[in-house]
């Protein structure tokens, strides 16, 4: 006898009754977590975006709710959809091992529990399903088999590395302004005044490298304190100069400590004030201290300037450096930027400040620029030193108001501090000294990074920024859309502009040149040509003839997005170097997590936004910004062999969002200050909008772009082509447990590259410096930071000939990584 539709669903009901109570809780989690992705797959359809999670939520639920009423169709049904989500993964992302794992795990993780005895512990057959308990778990069991099968063919099969090799071959007489200098030195941030982050050191070889160990370290004490900004950072890059060592630390000190054993000479402390403490400001940094010595123009002869083919033509002696003098009150003297906007002139034997130096010894750098906020205007970089000259620049906040502090470049006197010139953006033609009391055109571009110098040509190499703010850029004059986020050439003896290149037109994504510009002779088809190599937020390495600013790798102007928000415009097109690191678009399947759920969140995410691929602008909608503004290449710049003609560098990827708010909007929501540079908002007085800046992460801070973020990466300049490029980095010191996972993560900091055939970076967000062959890219050896290496290592040897690899571990607020206090030195065993 047929029962009743009623009567069967009450014997349903008095089953669900009789639970056992791992069954009761699995069927618990599955609605859970069927209900999230459910609610989620709606919204990712609504937006247009993948149908997956609507039907897995679906399916999910159904599980969930033949779990709660008993019916052991839940087991094969289960099965099924693991089947299912495994064919869809590889079906969207193939076998990368990488992006498959968030598609799979909890999945494969809720069906492994299933599969035990206890969830289906009382299980009853029903109409749904008319089988035996066995075959329901044998086929729950191969759909689980078939997943982990997936799994496997993925790890077996990694995204490959590209794997080639660069030319070992020297070419003579290429290795440029490094003819005075001793081989055992680095004298300059970048080894050089060229910047190349170059050592012609060859003790360290992909032989013996593996035998490196800590030779000394050092603490300079300087600790981040309870009232420091989020953002203080030690970027580091200590000078080497006969025995000592130079280093600066985020406070602005400048210690002195003997180059073989670590022992502290001498120490100074400027004793940097504000009027509010240093916890409002944006960030504190010191990336170095400048070194001149009179010894070294002594008997040097004085170049003439050089015509755009490179030979010396007569010029008025307007143009042409004057001899240089000598102080014997510091014939060898260090210059320190403080973080109070001062520039203080030291000398190098005693640490004493140069009392011939300005007042006292020092210079300041607030005179003319107006008021700031403390914090304000700095140089976070060390200055340029050339025969006669210092000159320096200053970061100014960002996004901070349209009236901030000039961004003018600025000549002294190399013995007495005077001004000898000064070049502003905002009026490039009055190079002479400002008159007392009058101000630089405020708001005007600024060079945050690092000048290089080739005083054979006579020309100072300028990485420029931007008119403040960043995101929003209708206010702009003329000259700042001429200048900003290019190169710029000066005159050393005169201030004057002698070329510019543009590389981002009308910036409104913070794409300001970071990186030191490297200088080279390099070997094109029509002979040896005196080279500038750009690296860029954006990911072009522009090669410029640094006579003229010509190209000399082909540069074109691509389209690019437009639209930008009323009252502001865009630039229809961009330019593109063909020598680039810039990514792929990102795709709906690029997103990534730890789980089908954050991964989910991160489509959504990615839906909600704009993005029409690179350069989509800022939007009250609210943009995705690839790549991010802490750029494919910061401040990092690049590494060359110039005897080799190769190029060693640390490209990252990381996307950020952001978005215009009408400052009317602001009074409705609940936001934070800003605390730092990419993290909450801004104000930006001045302009109709309030601008919103931060990495584009899951809830969990898992960045929403599947890996890897993070490569090293060999170019053979000679052809212009990448010939290796691996992940480089492990997750150990950023995700929630401390699992090794070679994903590949950003590095903040640069290379050095050595004779020896090996290069070394320590920049990466876990905490350790690298060694790799410079042939293959090859990792050959790794030690463990005591804090984040986020800083440009440097190489040196003592008077025995010992070579030194130094690195200063201190960590980067903004980064999450360890900070700290430290100089860690590696050598070869005695």
């Amino acid at each position: 006898m047929r029962e009743s539709p009623s009567f069967a669903w009450e014997a349903i009901v008095r089953r669900a009754r009789r639970h056992h109570p791992a069954t009761l809780f699995t069927a618990f989690v599955f609605a859970l977590v069927g209900a999230a992705t459910l609610l989620g797959g709606i919204k990712l359809m609504n937006l247009g975006g993948s149908a997956y999670y609507l039907v897995a939520g679906a399916v999910t639920l159904v599980v969930a709710a033949l779990l709660l009423f008993r019916m052991r169709a839940a087991v094969p049904i289960y099965g099924v959809f693991l089947i299912a989500t495994a064919t869809w993964s590889v079906w969207e992302v193939r076998l990368d091992w990488w992006q498959l794992l968030p598609r799979l795990d909890i999945w494969f993780a809720l069906g492994l529990w299933l599969l035990l005895p206890w969830p289906r512990r009382g299980l009853h057959r029903d109409t749904l399903y008319e089988t035996s308990r066995r075959t329901g778990g044998g086929f729950l069991a191969l759909s689980l088999l078939v997943v982990a099968a997936v799994g496997v063919a993925g790890a077996l099969h990694p995204e490959p590395d590209l794997a080639g090799e660069l030319p070992m071959t020297e070419i003579s007489g290429t290795q440029g302004d490094r003819s005075w200098q001793p081989d055992a030195d680095w004298t300059d941030y970048g080894g050089s005044a060229y910047g190349q982050r170059y050592s012609p050191l060859k003790q360290i070889t992909p032989a013996n490298i593996g035998q490196l160990q800590v030779a000394w370290t050092f603490r300079s004490g300087d600790m981040p304190g309870p009232d420091d900004p989020t953002e203080i950072t030690l970027e580091n890059t200590p000078l080497k100069i006969g025995d000592t060592v130079y280093l600066c630390t985020p406070h602005s000190k400048v210690i002195a400590l003997d180059a073989a054993t670590g022992q502290k000479r001498w120490e100074f402390d400027p004793k940097i004030q504000s009027p509010v403490g240093f916890k409002h400001w944006e960030h504190m940094t010191c990336r170095g201290v400048s070194y001149h010595d009179d010894a070294k123009y002594a008997d040097a002869t004085i170049p003439a300037p050089a015509t755009t083919s490179g030979l010396p033509a007569a010029a008025s002696t307007a143009s042409l450096p004057v001899p240089a003098s000598v102080s014997a009150i510091c014939p060898r003297r260090i210059f320190i930027p403080t973080a109070d906007a001062r520039l203080i002139a030291l000398d190098a034997d005693s640490g004493r400040p140069c009392d011939d130096f300005g007042d006292h010894g020092t210079v300041d750098l607030r005179a003319n620029l107006g008021p700031f906020t403390p914090g304000g205007y700095y140089s976070t970089s060390p200055p340029a030193i050339t025969r006669n000259l210092v000159i320096i620049s200053g970061h100014v906040t960002d996004n901070e108001s349209t009236n901030e502090p000039s961004g003018v470049v600025r000549a002294f006197d190399v013995h007495d501090g005077h001004l000898v010139w000064n070049w502003d953006a905002g009026n490039p033609e009055a190079t002479e000294p400002i008159a007392p009391g009058a101000t630089y055109t405020r708001n005007s571009p600024n060079v945050w990074s690092l000048f290089s110098v080739d005083e054979d040509l006579g020309m100072v190499y300028l990485p420029m920024g931007n008119q403040t703010p960043d995101q929003y850029a209708a206010g702009r004059t003329p000259t700042s859309e001429k200048y900003g986020a290019g190169i710029v050439a000066l005159d050393i003896a005169t201030g004057k502009v002698r070329w510019n290149y543009q590389f981002t037109h009308h910036d409104l994504w913070d794409m300001d040149i970071g990186g030191q510009p490297t200088l080279m002779d390099l070997q094109t088809a029509d002979g040896m040509k005196p080279a500038l190599l750009a690296s860029t937020k954006q990911g072009s390495i522009y090669v410029l003839d640094r006579r003229d600013g010509t190209p000399i790798v082909p540069i074109r102007e691509v389209s690019r997005p437009q639209g930008a928000v009323p009252g502001d415009h865009t630039a229809p097109t961009q330019p593109l170097s063909d020598l680039n690191f810039a990514p792929s678009d990102l795709r709906e399947k690029d997103m990534w997590g730890t789980t089908p759920l954050d991964q989910l969140w991160c489509r959504v995410r990615f839906r909600s936004l704009r993005y029409d691929g690179m350069f989509t602008p800022p939007s009250e909608q609210g943009s995705l910004v690839f790549p991010g503004n802490f750029g494919v290449f910061d401040w990092g710049g690049v590494s060359v062999d110039p005897a080799r003609q190769l190029m060693l560098l640390n490209p990252s990827y990381m996307a950020f969002q952001s978005r215009l708010i009408p400052k009317e909007k602001l009074a409705q929501m609940e936001l934070g200050p800003a605390k730092s540079e990419t993290e909450g908002v801004k104000m930006a007085k001045g302009i109709p909008y309030a601008i919103e800046l931060k990495a584009f992460l899951s809830p969990l801070g898992i960045p929403c772009q599947a890996p890897p973020w993070g490569y090293v990466a060999g170019v053979d300049l000679r052809t212009g082509k990448t010939m290796w490029r691996h992940k480089n980095g492990t997750i150990v010191d950023s995700a929630p447990l401390p699992i090794p996972m070679p994903l590949g993560v950003p590095s903040m900091g640069g290379m050095v590259t050595t004779a020896g055939g090996v290069t070394f970076l320590s920049g990466t967000l876990d905490n350790y410096i690298r060694g790799y062959d410079v042939r293959t890219g090859r990792k050959l050896w790794e030690a463990r930071l005591p804090a984040g290496g986020q800083a440009t290592p440097m190489t040196y040897a003592d008077r025995s000939g010992r070579q030194y690899v130094l690195v200063a571990a201190g960590g980067h607020g903004s980064l999450g990584t360890k900070l700290g206090d430290w100089i860690v030195v590696y050598a070869l065993p005695k």
